[in-house]
């Protein structure tokens, strides 16, 4: 499976309830952050345009070789950027696993 289906997986695996209350939300994937080459992924709120979520594949690829590893870091790292667009901070993430 493709990384980008892994993450398309991801997000048909919301709860309905979740996924309705995601409005003006991109979820996008890019190679790597040009800051932060390690961020596995990065929430960014949209003032003026949409909010974007963006999953970066080398971190991830090259941090979790077994496929089945793989595919549930990504889901962690979407639930992750997602619970930042619902407003749940670090800490907050973290007692609910998704750090």
């Amino acid at each position: 499976m493709s990384f980008d289906a892994h993450v398309r997986r991801a997000l048909d695996a919301l709860p309905p309830d979740l996924a309705r209350g995601l409005e003006n939300v991109a979820v996008v994937v890019e190679d790597e952050n040009p800051d932060d080459p390690h961020l596995l992924g990065l929430y960014q709120s949209g003032d003026y345009g949409p909010h974007t979520v963006t999953i970066y594949r080398r971190p991830l690829e090259e941090a979790f070789h077994d496929p089945e590893e793989l595919e549930r870091e990504i889901r962690v790292t979407v639930l992750h950027e997602l619970g930042h667009y619902f407003g749940l901070d670090e800490d907050r993430l973290a007692e609910l696993g998704y750090d």
